[in-house]
């Protein structure tokens, strides 16, 4: 990976041995990727004494491709955290969306998706018609506003890349997908922001908030629910071809009715935290992975065919959501000769394992021939793969289509840290660029 001024800007110091290697410390985002070849060779399965789940236990870090894998396809062994947080929602009764400190997509997961026959269900009746593997279906509508997105900066020779592009274009498309009002584009970005605020301000693997943050919060998820409640009772009254009025009048078969309108807040939510920063962040890295390698470049340029292979490649290089504490060990088990106790937290690590040297030959290089490179774990696998996870690949190539036809070069502006915020996704901060266009 490239060493730009973002190494020596850090608040942490680059590790050169294990006792070094602090995946969570402030400024570790700037040398995650030397740490993992630490961890490959190491220490696949690493310990983090005292931050497992339950009070005197640890939790795991794996960093290995085929572990990964296995976990997240066996949900008996190793059941998901928020199953767990789930139960204890449904133990305590009542109303779960009145229940104080449950967000409106917990509150959702209690009633729509509990166990993984619903969970598939869900995706299958409710979500894959708007951003599932029918998402071709938003195709013309993302090429309409990736062009409006150029337009606005394209004769000027100069982008801030991230603002202007990476970070606008998947904002627009999931409004238009929504039917959220373009008009309110600012809203969406802030409601965005709260969503996914402890995987950029929470601490340790499992992306703590102080309760001073926590409580902020949850401000941000008031508004953002009483703005979404306002919209689906708009839609209600005059549907509109747009996920939000499909959801007010789909009937959910395992359940036998329509959704309430707060279930409905609960699936916005969801598609808000996971339909926005991913591909922001993918389109950010990848714009680094071209500049630094022209070839690529010339080569997509005039072999659209690689468009795909290379978008595929980008996510393995530069994962945008790094790695997630999701599963709880069931029972005693044993990684690489190391001893796991049942109840243990596991931090999956997909950006390492998508370099593992066991996995992948070369697997720092950028290669459009590599076979099946979509094996890669930046969306998961399994049952529980990211549900907008072909939403992203159309946006990823659709948004360098447009780029590679408006566009014959980038470069790099003279003002750039490459600094990355802080958390656990891969964010660059900001992408000054200069270009010539086509």
């Amino acid at each position: 990976m490239s060493k730009h001024a973002n190494h020596e800007l850090s608040a942490a110091r680059c590790p050169h041995a294990l006792a070094d290697v602090d995946l969570f410390a402030p400024g570790a985002q700037e040398h995650w990727y030397e740490a993992y070849d630490i961890l490959h060779a190491e220490a696949p399965v690493h310990r983090l004494p005292g931050e497992g789940y339950e009070p005197g236990t640890d939790a795991f870090v794996l960093s290995k491709h085929e572990d990964i894998a296995m976990v997240v396809r066996d949900e008996e062994r190793f059941p998901l955290v928020a199953s767990l947080a789930l139960r204890k929602v449904i133990a305590q009764g009542g109303d779960p969306f009145a229940l104080p400190g449950v967000t409106t997509i917990a509150a959702s997961m209690v009633t729509l998706r509990p166990n993984p026959e619903m969970w598939r269900a869900h995706r299958q009746e409710l979500t894959d018609p708007w951003v599932g593997p029918g998402a071709s279906r938003n195709e013309a509508m993302v090429q309409r506003e990736a062009n409006w997105l150029v337009d606005q900066w394209i004769d000027r020779g100069t982008v801030e890349f991230v603002a202007e592009y990476a970070q606008a274009l998947p904002q627009r498309v999931m409004a238009n997908i929504l039917g959220w009002p373009i008009s309110d584009l600012s809203l969406l970005k802030y409601y965005g922001d709260g969503c996914v605020k402890p995987f950029v301000y929470g601490s340790r693997h499992n992306s703590l908030l102080t309760a001073e943050q926590s409580a902020s919060q949850f401000k941000v998820l008031e508004e953002f629910r009483d703005y979404t409640s306002a919209l689906i009772r708009e839609k209600r009254a005059k549907p509109q071809d747009d996920m939000i009025s499909f959801l007010t009048e789909v009937e959910y078969s395992p359940l036998g009715r329509k959704l309430t309108d707060l279930e409905i807040n609960g699936i916005v939510y969801a598609m808000v935290i996971g339909g926005l920063e991913t591909t922001q962040y993918a389109l950010a890295e990848q714009m680094q992975l071209l500049i630094e390698q022209p070839a690529v470049w010339s080569e997509i340029r005039n072999d659209r065919s690689k468009l795909r292979a290379f978008t595929e490649e980008g996510m393995r290089l530069r994962a945008p959501t790094q790695g997630l504490s999701t599963r709880i060990t069931s029972q005693d088990e044993v990684f690489h000769g190391v001893k796991i106790p049942k109840g243990s937290w596991l931090h999956l690590r997909w950006a390492s394992a998508n370099l593992d040297p066991d996995e992948w030959e070369c697997p720092l290089e950028l290669r459009l021939d590599r076979k099946a490179g979509s094996r890669h774990l930046t969306f998961s696998q399994g049952a529980r793969v990211c549900p907008g996870a072909s939403l992203s690949r159309l946006e990823q190539v659709v948004g360098w289509t447009t780029l590679l036809d408006r566009v014959q070069s980038f470069a790099y502006a003279d003002e750039n840290s490459f600094l990355h915020q802080p958390g656990i996704m891969l964010g660059i901060l900001e992408l000054n660029l200069k270009f010539e266009r086509a």
